[in-house]
């Protein structure tokens, strides 16, 4: 295996010790069924609204119709699901695009096969009554960041593009689970999470008025969370990731098209370890239009100028090396036809 950066490595036994369990902290690992090719998928979250559309693609039988017998399993973070797949702890996962090009860019190898959020539904987010209500309140504030996440991977384009540094608010390294109590609590002034998860949570527990800074809209509209895989292992069982991923598109398209039915189905599949607040974060994403951002053309293609700009962005920032050709990041070649994509805008 290429070499890369041992700390872009940092904790992967732990949690592919889980993954290999078929169980991790977030909720059970659930199988489609049958027989078929097996793959198992790491997703970035918990069973939520976010992965709405896996779930469909499980409960209403379209990875059994391709010939693939899905195990889906829960994740903690994006960064960590980058890490396992880049490890060889797993083959095939669902991350923010931001994670998984900077493991390319040294030399790890992975490919992009599809994107399905087309911009990134992080977010700054405080309580209004804080007396935070734009992006310069937030200096000299504590800031909780979720570690480790995207969110924290993207911070520092999101300060630049907005005037400030990370010498300019005080991170507060947190568990994503305890992210939201820390704020609710007052231990930090404002965090960083996502429209489709956090913010949702705050809500559901009446946390009154809130400001939000969505990074998308504030600097940072870069190419988000997509299907990617071993680049070696894809390209030796190409027919059945290439059905894996038109299956998968297949679910999103239901998801998008009847959310409430996409929802039964996060709870059909995950039973209690549903998170109760996905019917909201499936919104969240739509009414985002997360799956269209970007200038798409198709759900689940980022097309070349977007991951032009995503390389752009990044390496303004360190994030990413400059001089990189955006296309290695990425491959068309485990798509469906464009005629057989769903079209943007939906609906």
């Amino acid at each position: 295996m290429r070499k890369f950066s041992k700390n872009a490595l940092i904790a992967v036994g732990v949690v592919a010790l889980a993954a290999g369990c078929g169980n991790n902290s977030s909720g059970a690992a659930s199988s489609s069924g049958g027989g078929g090719t097996e793959i198992t998928f790491q997703l970035n979250n918990p069973p939520n609204g976010s992965n709405a559309g896996f779930a469909a693609a499980v409960e209403e039988g379209y990875y059994k119709a391709a010939g693939i017998n899905a195990t889906i399993v829960p994740g903690t973070g994006s960064s960590l699901t980058v890490q396992m797949v880049a490890s060889g702890k797993a083959k095939i996962g669902y991350a923010d695009s931001t994670s998984t090009t900077q493991l390319i860019a040294q030399k790890a190898p992975l490919v992009v096969l599809a994107t399905v959020y087309q911009s990134n539904p992080n977010e700054v987010i405080a309580l209004k009554k804080s007396g935070i209500t734009s992006i310069a309140a937030l200096k000299g504030k504590k800031v909780g960041t979720p570690v480790p996440s995207s969110q924290a991977s993207m911070l520092p384009l999101f300060l630049a593009s907005n005037g400030l540094t990370k010498n300019d608010v005080q991170l507060i390294n947190l568990a994503p689970t305890s992210l939201v109590q820390s704020l609710l609590q007052g231990r930090v002034d404002a965090i960083l999470g996502s429209i489709d998860t956090y913010q949702v949570q705050l809500e559901q527990q009446n946390a009154g008025e809130l400001f939000t800074a969505p990074f998308a809209t504030n600097g940072v509209p870069t190419v988000s969370t997509s299907i990617f895989a071993n680049k070696d292992w894809a390209a030796q069982n190409k027919t059945a990731v290439q059905a894996f991923v038109k299956a998968s598109l297949q679910g999103w398209k239901l998801a998008s098209t009847n959310p409430d039915k996409a929802v039964a189905d996060v709870n059909q599949l995950w039973g209690a370890k549903a998170d109760k607040g996905s019917a909201a974060e499936l919104k969240a994403v739509l009414d985002a239009k997360l799956l269209c951002a970007g200038n798409a053309e198709y759900v689940g293609r980022a097309e070349p100028d977007q991951w032009t700009k995503t390389q752009d962005l990044l390496s303004q920032v360190g994030l990413l090396p400059k001089g990189i050709d955006p296309a290695t990041y990425y491959s068309y070649d485990y798509l469906p036809a464009s005629s057989d994509l769903q079209t943007c805008p939906i609906g």
